[in-house]
């Protein structure tokens, strides 16, 4: 099969076409056709070395993917031949997403949602489960809730305003001026140019704060919580000295990596059937264009998500 390996770390030329063996699956696992796979932050950390997950290369990166599944392994009961499926398996283990053909834990896959193409599919499971799990699961973000969402012209963040407005918060977001139109679009409340405004004189009695920003922002979002509120954090996880500041004044302080999840990816997959929820494709590439996609994900000018396509 066809699927993207790199064999040193470093930048995007690292990432090379290459036939590879087709995956077979294993106990409770099934065999994904991929039609498309979602490209993240985490991939680039990962192929730089930055992050070390897999050990050395050679390795293929990637996690998020939607397809159809081509086979199945005793123990499998959830799927069949055929099932449109979608999901952000194995995590921190390798998944090889960048590839035509995964395998996958069965009860890490959720059917795809039927409104949209797998295209749109594949920009979800990783962005959305961490979105989902750091407000829904985490921050207790619903109705009567105030919400404050740092970055919400990205990734994760365009999902978690949707997500956070679909259960029924008030949702104020940063953003750069660029993407304030698009946010709103998105249902936010609220649009601050962070690089205008100084969002921590202007915003007060938040419930949860989403922090994919870290630094500064992340120290100064203490400032706009209230009394028992959280600020969550999916770049901070490992900052005691964070930690400490927010339970000093009495304030929750939780870091919050995805983690597969099927019944978070069906969740997602209800809002998106429903019209509360749909990523954004900024742009969409052929899988042999890897290293493109992902010199795309270190300009930083993506509004939204950028996917491969298998075919």
């Amino acid at each position: 099969m066809r699927a993207v390996v790199q064999r040193a770390f470093g930048g995007p030329g690292v990432l090379e076409p290459a036939r590879v063996p087709r995956p077979a699956p294993a106990l409770n696992e099934v065999l994904v056709r991929v039609h498309a796979a979602g490209v993240n932050p985490i991939d680039a950390l990962v192929r730089s070395g930055e992050l070390p997950l897999l050990g050395a290369p050679p390795f293929t990166v990637g996690w998020d993917v939607s397809g159809v599944v081509a086979g199945t392994a005793p123990g499998v009961t959830r799927f069949a031949v055929g099932d449109e499926v979608y999901g952000m398996p194995c995590i921190p283990r390798a998944a090889a997403a960048y590839a035509e053909y995964v395998v996958a834990p069965s009860r890490q896959l959720a059917r795809k949602p039927a409104s949209v193409d797998h295209r749109t599919a594949a920009g979800l499971p990783l962005a959305g489960l961490t979105a989902w799990q750091a407000l829904v699961e985490t921050g207790w973000a619903g109705r009567g809730t105030r919400v404050l969402v740092h970055g919400g012209g990205g990734g994760v963040g365009h999902l978690a305003v949707q997500i956070a407005k679909a259960r029924g918060a008030e949702v104020i977001a940063t953003a750069s001026a660029g993407k304030a139109a698009f946010v709103h679009a998105l249902g936010a409340d609220r649009v601050i140019d962070y690089r205008a405004v100084d969002f921590a004189a202007e915003v007060r009695d938040v419930d949860v704060v989403l922090d994919g920003v870290g630094g500064e922002t992340a120290v100064r979002s203490l400032d706009v919580l209230r009394p028992g509120g959280a600020l969550v954090t999916i770049v901070e996880m490992r900052n005691p000295e964070l930690a400490r500041l927010a339970e000093a004044r009495g304030l929750r302080f939780h870091g919050v990596t995805a983690e597969p999840d099927h019944v978070g990816l069906a969740a997602l997959a209800d809002l998106v059937d429903a019209g509360l929820l749909r990523p954004h494709i900024d742009r969409s590439l052929p899988l042999d264009e890897a290293a493109q996609a992902h010199r795309l994900l270190d300009a930083g000018a993506l509004t939204g998500k950028v996917v491969l396509e298998t075919a």
